[in-house]
């Protein structure tokens, strides 16, 4: 068996060479990287790909299954290793380190759990939780009995959680009777009570017992603790072939219902373990801290398989950055002497907002690398995050990547190639991105604007949309024939450094996470006194970006009381992270002689920008924009 570690550059010369092969021969590369893991069945074909379809295929007839390359494989060596540090919500509460030998038990006694329930091959499993421990073992005992794992993030509504279950078709919900979030509990068994009452596919439902509280089980309820027990240890993996889905994973469209991105077994793995070792060279004894969660893809690739399937010391927290106190992430950092840290610019901004003294009881000498991810990260944060956590010694790698790609796609190489504020910098190794003009015609200038797009496929693609490849062709390759479009715009400097730019569609990320603005104006458009609503992004100190409603009503009566209603309906309907920032009561939008709502404008109305907004001459309603920007909060 091959090394990963031969594949790993060191140095910028070697990114370069490893690149170029890359590039002149993925097939040769990807079959390289792909012989460093352990496989039941060897593949015969490396790569089978047609944009048009779209079709891609890794990997062909290979068999394996995911879990003996994150558990069973590192027995040998690494049993005693930590592969798991939980970190609970709160301080007091005793952590826990659990190491590979234990974790592979775990998985195996929660296979059995599954199987007992009825779970087979093929089967969706829906997981609703807190970050605790058992998410991460369930996470990979549905994938050692083959059955398709879908988080759910344990933040989103009972409408959004019932949305997800039926789109797949879940046969289970994994859930917990509440969490713990700073000094609040959620009750999610509730959530997921309203929930299932609309799922009728869902036959059992599991439940965690995390913070103890008093919940009445239905009919299709069972403890978690007593389905565990008796239960061997011993369970043989699952054969599963390259291409089977390894899991579904929800993101916001711009328009309609959340797209369930398919993410298959082979391609996957491959990837998202390649891309751990590279972006974050992480050494054999190094402490690694992902701060997401597990609910979204960064959370899956690294915080479970990415790290996992390195044979890597892996950080689970529980809680949030501001509880006790917002020294909380430092004191973490020094307890474990963390050397890889990542995390979003959002919570960079607000924690740089505090004051510095919450950094500076703490030692944070062990740190080696810092990282960032879900937006691009400003400046300010950039160099906030550098002088007080980095000590201007650590590489910032600021990484650029989404569900649909499975793993990191552009990013500097921490201490091999170089970074630059603002700018995600480089493709990683197999990756080959270009510039579009908006005629999607490929430029090779550089000090330019364009359109990102990917000219060759990488094995940890997203297969299909689930149950909708139509979709998935309409979204990512109709636009620009030839290309994955990602949906996003980038520059490119003059070293060949891409920095993205933001979204050139209508989906705007709060906080890292991305928001479809069309389901949250039907969310408004729901409240009975609401006739139309418009949504845009503008620009957040904390967040990155924040929303802004603009709404019309039927009627102006107790206008702040309606405020806090579209806000519930929001919150009912999506979850909290979709309420807008700020919502105007107008008369008006601003709309073309065709009809269509005038977004560039309320962008830069909600931007405070309101002194250029070119010629608005030929709108249908011109007048409205004056009336808009002199109410404006």
């Amino acid at each position: 068996m091959k090394l990963i570690e031969n594949y790993i550059p060191k140095t910028e010369k070697e990114y370069q060479k490893l690149y170029q092969k890359s590039v002149n021969n993925p097939n040769e590369f990807w079959s390289d990287i792909a012989s460093t893991f352990k496989w039941k069945k060897k593949w015969n074909k490396t790569l089978e790909f047609d944009f048009k379809k779209p079709n891609f295929k890794w990997f062909l007839d290979g068999k394996l299954n995911i879990t003996e390359n994150c558990l069973d494989r590192h027995l040998s060596k690494k049993a005693d290793k930590t592969a798991i540090i939980f970190e609970p919500n709160d301080p007091t509460e005793k952590c826990l380190r659990i190491s590979y030998r234990e974790l592979h038990s775990k998985v195996c006694k929660f296979s059995n759990v599954l199987k007992k329930n009825n779970i087979v091959k093929g089967d969706r499993v829906c997981l609703y939780m807190p970050m605790v421990p058992e998410l991460a073992i369930a996470v990979l005992a549905c994938a050692r009995v083959g059955a398709v794992h879908s988080v759910v993030f344990a933040g989103f509504s009972s409408t959004a959680l019932a949305a997800r279950i039926n789109d797949a078709n879940c046969k289970m919900l994994l859930t917990a009777d509440g969490s713990f979030r700073g000094n609040k509990t959620i009750d999610l068994k509730s959530i997921a009570d309203e929930a299932i009452t609309k799922c009728p596919s869902v036959e059992t439902c599991i439940v965690l017992k995390r913070i103890n509280s008093r919940i009445k089980l239905n009919k299709i309820d069972k403890w978690w603790h007593e389905e565990l027990n008796g239960e061997s240890d011993k369970f043989a993996s699952i054969e599963l072939d390259s291409e089977d889905p390894l899991f579904i994973l929800y993101t916001s469209g711009s328009t309609g219902k959340p797209k369930g991105m398919v993410h298959s077994c082979g391609g996957y793995m491959v990837y998202s373990s390649y891309s751990f070792k590279s972006v974050f060279q992480y050494q054999h004894n190094d402490i690694y801290w992902c701060t997401a969660d597990i609910g979204w893809i960064t959370g899956h690739s690294y915080i479970v398989y990415g790290p996992l399937l390195n044979g890597a010391t892996t950080i689970m927290f529980e809680g949030v950055p501001s509880y006790p106190d917002f020294g909380r992430f430092w004191e973490i950092c020094e307890k474990y002497k963390v050397n890889q840290f990542y995390t979003a610019p959002t919570a960079i901004r607000a924690l740089a907002k505090h004051s510095l003294d919450f950094v500076k009881k703490y030692d944070l000498s062990s740190l080696k690398v810092l990282g960032t991810v879900g937006e691009p990260i400003n400046e300010e944060a950039w160099n906030w995050y550098n002088e007080n956590i980095g000590k201007n010694k650590c590489p910032i790698v600021d990484t650029w990547w989404q569900t649909e790609t499975g793993g990191i796609m552009i990013s500097s190489l921490a201490n091999v190639t170089k970074g630059k504020p603002t700018f995600a910098t480089k493709p990683l190794i197999g990756i080959q991105p270009v510039l579009l003009d908006d005629d999607g015609n490929e430029f090779h200038e550089n000090n330019r604007n364009g359109i990102l797009a990917i000219k060759f496929p990488w094995p940890s693609i997203a297969r299909t949309i689930y149950g909708n490849q139509k979709r998935y062709k309409d979204v990512y390759f109709s636009n620009y024939p030839g290309y994955y479009f990602p949906g996003d715009g980038a520059f490119r400097d003059d070293e060949g450094n891409y920095r993205i730019t933001g979204r050139v569609d209508d989906v705007v990320i709060v906080s890292g996470h991305n928001l479809g603005t069309a389901p949250i104006e039907d969310a408004i458009n729901l409240h009975t006194n609401v006739v139309e609503s418009a949504l845009v992004g503008y620009p957040h100190d904390v967040k990155g970006n924040a929303l802004y409603a603009f709404v019309i009503l039927k009627n102006d009566k107790n206008i702040d009381g309606i405020r806090v209603e579209i806000n519930q309906l929001i919150s009912n309907t999506i979850g909290p992270i979709a309420k807008p920032e700020k919502i105007q009561i107008v008369d008006g939008l601003p709309k073309t002689r065709s009809g269509k709502i005038m977004r560039r404008i309320l962008r830069k109305i909600a931007a405070g920008e309101t002194d250029n907004f070119g010629d608005i001459s030929t709108l249908l309603n011109p007048e409205t924009v004056k009336q808009i920007v002199n109410e404006r909060h």
